[in-house]
Protein backbone atom coordinates (compact mmCIF):
# COMPACT_ATOMS: atom_id res chain seq x y z
CA UNK A 1 0.00 0.00 0.00
CA UNK A 2 1.59 3.63 -1.01
CA UNK A 3 2.20 6.48 1.56
CA UNK A 4 -1.15 8.03 2.02
CA UNK A 5 -1.67 12.09 0.11
CA UNK A 6 -0.58 14.98 2.93
CA UNK A 7 -4.34 15.11 4.97
CA UNK A 8 -5.50 11.81 4.61
CA UNK A 9 -6.35 10.03 8.02
CA UNK A 10 -3.87 6.92 7.60
CA UNK A 11 -4.27 5.49 11.28
CA UNK A 12 -6.25 5.70 14.74
CA UNK A 13 -5.38 4.55 18.33
CA UNK A 14 -6.28 4.99 21.41
CA UNK A 15 -5.22 3.96 25.19
CA UNK A 16 -7.08 2.01 27.92
CA UNK A 17 -6.24 1.76 31.38
CA UNK A 18 -7.66 -1.74 31.22
CA UNK A 19 -5.93 -2.84 27.98
CA UNK A 20 -7.21 -6.21 28.26
CA UNK A 21 -11.06 -4.97 28.45
CA UNK A 22 -10.60 -2.88 25.77
CA UNK A 23 -9.41 -5.69 23.50
CA UNK A 24 -12.25 -7.78 24.83
CA UNK A 25 -14.93 -5.25 24.01
CA UNK A 26 -13.84 -4.28 20.46
CA UNK A 27 -12.99 -7.89 19.60
CA UNK A 28 -16.55 -8.38 20.01
CA UNK A 29 -18.27 -5.71 18.91
CA UNK A 30 -15.83 -4.72 15.68
CA UNK A 31 -14.55 -8.64 15.20
CA UNK A 32 -11.01 -7.40 16.14
CA UNK A 33 -8.29 -9.40 16.65
CA UNK A 34 -4.88 -8.59 17.99
CA UNK A 35 -0.92 -9.02 17.40
CA UNK A 36 1.58 -9.36 20.09
CA UNK A 37 2.06 -6.16 22.50
CA UNK A 38 5.59 -5.21 21.91
CA UNK A 39 7.12 -3.99 25.40
CA UNK A 40 9.84 -1.84 23.65
CA UNK A 41 7.14 0.76 22.27
CA UNK A 42 5.07 0.81 25.16
CA UNK A 43 2.75 -2.36 24.72
CA UNK A 44 1.20 -0.63 21.97
CA UNK A 45 -0.99 -4.14 20.32
CA UNK A 46 -2.44 -3.55 16.86
CA UNK A 47 -5.91 -4.38 16.18
CA UNK A 48 -6.70 -6.76 12.79
CA UNK A 49 -9.83 -7.00 10.56
CA UNK A 50 -10.11 -10.29 8.54
CA UNK A 51 -5.65 -10.39 9.08
CA UNK A 52 -5.18 -6.46 8.24
CA UNK A 53 -4.19 -4.00 10.48
CA UNK A 54 -6.93 -1.61 11.18
CA UNK A 55 -6.08 0.49 14.83
CA UNK A 56 -3.99 -0.42 17.98
CA UNK A 57 -4.35 0.32 21.59
CA UNK A 58 -2.02 0.52 24.59
CA UNK A 59 -1.61 0.95 27.77
CA UNK A 60 -1.14 4.85 29.34
CA UNK A 61 2.07 5.76 29.97
CA UNK A 62 2.71 6.78 33.79
CA UNK A 63 1.15 10.26 34.57
CA UNK A 64 -1.48 9.90 31.50
CA UNK A 65 -4.19 8.32 32.80
CA UNK A 66 -7.08 9.59 32.08
CA UNK A 67 -10.53 9.23 30.32
CA UNK A 68 -9.59 7.04 26.85
CA UNK A 69 -10.33 8.79 23.44
CA UNK A 70 -9.70 7.46 20.29
CA UNK A 71 -6.86 9.52 18.00
CA UNK A 72 -6.40 10.05 14.67
CA UNK A 73 -3.64 10.26 12.73
CA UNK A 74 -3.32 12.22 9.21
CA UNK A 75 -0.29 11.65 6.70
CA UNK A 76 2.45 13.58 6.37
CA UNK A 77 5.51 13.70 4.25
CA UNK A 78 7.25 15.59 6.58
CA UNK A 79 5.82 15.31 10.34
CA UNK A 80 8.14 18.73 11.42
CA UNK A 81 6.97 20.40 8.41
CA UNK A 82 3.32 19.79 9.50
CA UNK A 83 4.05 20.86 13.23
CA UNK A 84 5.39 23.72 11.85
CA UNK A 85 2.38 24.78 9.97
CA UNK A 86 0.25 23.31 13.24
CA UNK A 87 1.90 26.24 15.47
CA UNK A 88 1.87 29.14 12.53
CA UNK A 89 -1.90 28.49 12.34
CA UNK A 90 -3.08 28.53 15.75
CA UNK A 91 -2.41 25.08 16.90
CA UNK A 92 -0.63 23.64 19.25
CA UNK A 93 1.87 20.92 18.95
CA UNK A 94 1.89 17.99 21.95
CA UNK A 95 4.21 16.15 21.16
CA UNK A 96 7.48 17.34 19.00
CA UNK A 97 7.95 14.43 16.22
CA UNK A 98 9.23 11.76 17.49
CA UNK A 99 11.17 8.74 15.31
CA UNK A 100 9.28 5.55 16.23
CA UNK A 101 11.99 2.52 15.14
CA UNK A 102 11.72 2.24 11.33
CA UNK A 103 8.11 2.17 11.76
CA UNK A 104 7.68 5.74 11.15
CA UNK A 105 7.01 9.55 12.74
CA UNK A 106 4.34 10.47 14.98
CA UNK A 107 3.58 13.94 16.71
CA UNK A 108 0.34 14.80 18.62
CA UNK A 109 -1.38 17.92 18.39
CA UNK A 110 -4.31 20.02 19.32
CA UNK A 111 -6.35 22.53 16.86
CA UNK A 112 -7.04 25.50 18.42
CA UNK A 113 -10.91 24.59 19.30
CA UNK A 114 -9.34 21.88 21.47
CA UNK A 115 -9.21 18.47 19.56
CA UNK A 116 -6.62 16.44 20.11
CA UNK A 117 -5.04 14.76 16.53
CA UNK A 118 -2.20 12.75 15.31
CA UNK A 119 0.49 13.70 12.37
CA UNK A 120 2.19 10.19 10.85
CA UNK A 121 4.77 10.34 8.50
CA UNK A 122 4.98 6.35 7.54
CA UNK A 123 7.97 4.38 7.50
CA UNK A 124 7.53 0.80 6.96
CA UNK A 125 4.21 0.99 8.72
CA UNK A 126 1.99 3.17 6.23
CA UNK A 127 -1.28 3.34 8.20
CA UNK A 128 -4.53 0.90 7.70
CA UNK A 129 -4.21 -1.59 5.54
CA UNK A 130 -7.95 -1.80 5.02
CA UNK A 131 -10.41 0.71 5.47
CA UNK A 132 -14.43 0.95 4.40
CA UNK A 133 -14.36 -2.94 5.48
CA UNK A 134 -16.06 -4.76 8.60
CA UNK A 135 -13.85 -3.27 11.48
CA UNK A 136 -11.67 -0.98 9.66
CA UNK A 137 -11.84 2.26 9.77
CA UNK A 138 -14.45 4.66 7.40
CA UNK A 139 -14.76 7.94 8.48
CA UNK A 140 -13.80 10.85 10.42
CA UNK A 141 -15.76 14.24 11.55
CA UNK A 142 -14.31 16.81 14.33
CA UNK A 143 -17.64 18.25 16.36
CA UNK A 144 -16.51 21.88 17.72
CA UNK A 145 -18.21 24.67 18.78
CA UNK A 146 -16.19 26.84 17.25
CA UNK A 147 -15.77 25.88 13.38
CA UNK A 148 -14.76 29.88 12.48
CA UNK A 149 -11.44 28.72 14.28
CA UNK A 150 -11.25 25.03 12.96
CA UNK A 151 -12.29 25.69 9.53
CA UNK A 152 -9.28 27.85 8.61
CA UNK A 153 -6.80 25.74 10.49
CA UNK A 154 -7.21 22.69 8.68
CA UNK A 155 -7.37 24.15 5.31
CA UNK A 156 -4.27 25.91 5.80
CA UNK A 157 -2.25 22.75 7.60
CA UNK A 158 -3.50 20.26 4.72
CA UNK A 159 -3.50 20.74 1.04
CA UNK A 160 -7.17 20.94 1.42
CA UNK A 161 -10.47 22.48 -0.43
CA UNK A 162 -13.77 22.85 1.11
CA UNK A 163 -17.33 22.07 0.35
CA UNK A 164 -20.34 23.04 2.81
CA UNK A 165 -23.52 21.37 3.22
CA UNK A 166 -26.87 23.46 2.52
CA UNK A 167 -29.05 22.85 5.24
CA UNK A 168 -29.99 25.63 7.69
CA UNK A 169 -30.50 23.23 10.38
CA UNK A 170 -27.08 21.71 10.37
CA UNK A 171 -23.43 23.43 10.12
CA UNK A 172 -21.59 20.67 8.14
CA UNK A 173 -17.97 20.75 6.64
CA UNK A 174 -16.68 18.23 3.99
CA UNK A 175 -12.57 18.53 3.84
CA UNK A 176 -11.58 17.34 0.18
CA UNK A 177 -8.02 15.64 -0.70
CA UNK A 178 -8.53 16.02 -5.02
CA UNK A 179 -12.13 14.00 -5.72
CA UNK A 180 -12.06 12.63 -2.46
CA UNK A 181 -13.77 13.57 0.73
CA UNK A 182 -11.86 12.53 3.38
CA UNK A 183 -12.64 14.74 6.81
CA UNK A 184 -15.99 16.37 8.15
CA UNK A 185 -16.41 19.26 10.49
CA UNK A 186 -19.85 19.24 12.49
CA UNK A 187 -21.05 21.82 14.73
CA UNK A 188 -21.94 20.44 17.90
CA UNK A 189 -25.27 21.92 19.23
CA UNK A 190 -26.86 22.44 22.67
CA UNK A 191 -27.61 19.07 22.41
CA UNK A 192 -23.87 18.12 23.59
CA UNK A 193 -23.38 18.93 27.17
CA UNK A 194 -20.88 22.39 27.96
CA UNK A 195 -18.33 19.85 29.36
CA UNK A 196 -17.76 17.86 26.24
CA UNK A 197 -14.90 19.55 24.41
CA UNK A 198 -14.22 19.52 21.04
CA UNK A 199 -13.03 15.94 19.54
CA UNK A 200 -12.80 14.33 16.63
CA UNK A 201 -15.31 10.58 16.01
CA UNK A 202 -13.93 8.18 14.57
CA UNK A 203 -16.38 5.83 12.55
CA UNK A 204 -15.87 1.77 12.12
CA UNK A 205 -16.94 -0.15 9.25
CA UNK A 206 -19.63 -2.72 10.14
CA UNK A 207 -21.70 -5.35 8.67
CA UNK A 208 -25.10 -4.56 10.61
CA UNK A 209 -25.02 -1.09 13.03
CA UNK A 210 -27.71 -2.11 14.67
CA UNK A 211 -26.74 -5.85 15.70
CA UNK A 212 -23.21 -4.02 16.51
CA UNK A 213 -25.02 -1.47 18.73
CA UNK A 214 -26.77 -4.25 20.57
CA UNK A 215 -23.43 -6.55 21.42
CA UNK A 216 -21.99 -2.77 22.47
CA UNK A 217 -24.56 -1.61 24.43
CA UNK A 218 -24.44 -5.78 26.57
CA UNK A 219 -20.92 -5.00 26.93
CA UNK A 220 -21.25 -1.66 28.97
CA UNK A 221 -21.31 1.03 26.10
CA UNK A 222 -23.23 3.71 26.07
CA UNK A 223 -25.78 4.69 23.43
CA UNK A 224 -25.69 8.63 22.39
CA UNK A 225 -27.00 8.59 19.01
CA UNK A 226 -28.93 6.57 16.77
CA UNK A 227 -29.23 3.99 15.17
CA UNK A 228 -29.92 6.42 12.21
CA UNK A 229 -30.45 5.31 8.83
CA UNK A 230 -28.83 8.42 5.89
CA UNK A 231 -27.30 8.61 2.67
CA UNK A 232 -24.24 7.73 4.11
CA UNK A 233 -24.84 4.87 5.54
CA UNK A 234 -27.04 3.65 9.11
CA UNK A 235 -24.79 5.05 11.85
CA UNK A 236 -24.83 5.41 15.57
CA UNK A 237 -22.58 7.33 18.12
CA UNK A 238 -21.05 5.09 21.30
CA UNK A 239 -19.31 5.51 23.85
CA UNK A 240 -17.40 2.51 25.45
CA UNK A 241 -16.91 1.04 28.81
CA UNK A 242 -13.59 3.22 29.74
CA UNK A 243 -15.30 6.62 28.33
CA UNK A 244 -14.02 6.61 24.58
CA UNK A 245 -16.16 7.71 21.81
CA UNK A 246 -16.48 6.18 18.70
CA UNK A 247 -19.03 5.50 16.13
CA UNK A 248 -20.07 2.38 14.07
CA UNK A 249 -21.95 2.78 10.43
CA UNK A 250 -23.00 0.23 7.81
CA UNK A 251 -22.17 1.44 4.51
CA UNK A 252 -24.35 -1.06 2.83
CA UNK A 253 -27.79 0.35 4.25
CA UNK A 254 -28.47 3.86 2.39
CA UNK A 255 -31.68 5.81 3.12
CA UNK A 256 -32.60 9.42 1.59
CA UNK A 257 -30.90 12.04 -0.99
CA UNK A 258 -27.13 12.83 -1.28
CA UNK A 259 -27.28 16.41 0.66
CA UNK A 260 -26.41 19.48 -1.64
CA UNK A 261 -23.41 21.44 -1.69
CA UNK A 262 -21.49 24.39 -2.45
CA UNK A 263 -18.04 25.23 -2.77
CA UNK A 264 -16.49 27.14 0.59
Amino acid sequence: MAVQPEGTPCWADAMFSDLEGAKSFYGEVLGWTFGESTSEYGNYTQAYADGKAVAAVVPPMPGQEGQSQWCLYFASPDAAATAARIRENGGEVLMEPMQVGEFGTMCLAREPSGAVFGIWQGGVHEGFEATAVPGAYCWAEVFTREPEKVDPFFSAVFPYTAKQIEDDNVDFRMFDLGEQTVLGRMRMTDDFPPEVPSYINVYFTVADCDEAVARATKLGAILRFGPMSSPFGRFAALSDPQGANFSVIDITTTEGEMPQVKDV
